[in-house]
């Protein structure tokens, strides 16, 4: 049975609930803690500090063949963490509110898809899918599913290990990786097959930035949900919404890189905060806006 709602607690929904009725046409930014109710665990803590350690960084990828071995070793056994995902409660609420006439759109930090199969129209993937792969070679891309199955035919005894999942897709484990197989690209024969994702240390294509951007200047204040903002990448919309004097407001458990940016915050699970907006804005809104 569901808690009742501290007085706090109601109180600062009440004003999330004010903040998007002043405001009707949202960007919305979202991090790792939409998710986290989907089963997939966040990357930080309340403080802001990693949780685990770091996720992998783009040169050393591309570099060691070693660390290659490493990452899809992990994958084969945490990926199925983000295959089997489904939208939770505050992905739902977000398709909901691009329904109503309240959100131009989402930019999300998140690699897992959840968003576009909750309903969502308007998605700016951020730090790409990760449901693709793509070679550093040719350009090919595939469905990852169909590389990890080729992962699991060349290293079967790989595919039963547990381990702790990760937020990107991988698992907590420290064995030898040495003998773990690692395919290239059948297409150009020698080419390596990476996630379609942003790692660490890689930039965001400039294309998605200046769609984010778009997005951002077609609203009238910015949403930061489930997010410390601590990777560039994210923080600079809510810096760019502020110097271009949009309000920001901010849903989150903890700290966030942003903190002196918020013309409101509110300490709320993702899933419960934006349940409680949707409800408390379903009655509100004109019935030409649903």
């Amino acid at each position: 049975m569901q808690q009742p709602l501290s007085a706090a607690r109601v109180s600062d929904l009440a004003a999330l609930t004010a903040f998007v009725s002043r405001h009707p046409r949202l960007a919305v930014l979202t991090g790792a803690g939409v998710s986290t109710a989907s089963g997939i665990p966040d990357y930080r803590d309340e403080r802001g500090d990693w949780k685990r350690s770091p996720p992998m960084q783009h040169q050393r990828f591309m570099t060691s063949h070693a660390a290659r071995q490493r990452y899809w070793a992990r994958a084969l056994v945490g990926f199925r963490a983000l295959s089997e995902a489904r939208p939770n409660a505050a992905h739902r609420a977000l398709a909901r509110l691009e329904a109503m006439g309240l959100v131009e759109g989402v930019i999300t930090q998140n690699v897992d898809g959840l968003h576009q199969s909750a309903g969502s129209r308007r998605v700016i993937d951020l730090h790409g899918r990760a449901d693709l792969v793509r070679c550093m070679n040719c350009n090919a891309r595939r469905m990852r599913h169909v590389l990890h199955d080729e992962l699991a035919r060349c290293n079967p005894r790989w595919a039963t290990t547990g381990g702790s999942v990760g937020p990107d897709g991988d698992a907590d484990l420290e064995r030898d990786f040495s003998s773990f197989e690692v395919p290239s690209c059948t297409r150009c024969g020698d080419g390596i097959w990476k996630p379609d994702v942003v790692f660490f240390g890689d930039s965001v294509p400039q294309a998605t930035v200046a769609a984010a951007q778009a997005l951002l200047d077609a609203s009238e204040a910015l949403l930061v949900v489930g997010s410390s903002l601590m990777v560039y990448s994210g923080f600079r919309f809510a810096r760019a919404a502020v110097r271009a004097g949009k309000p920001v407001a901010c849903l989150n458990l903890g700290r966030t890189r942003a903190d002196d940016l918020y013309a409101l915050k509110v300490e709320a699970p993702a899933d419960e905060g934006l349940s409680a907006l949707v409800a408390a804005l379903s009655g509100a809104v004109p019935a030409a806006a649903r």
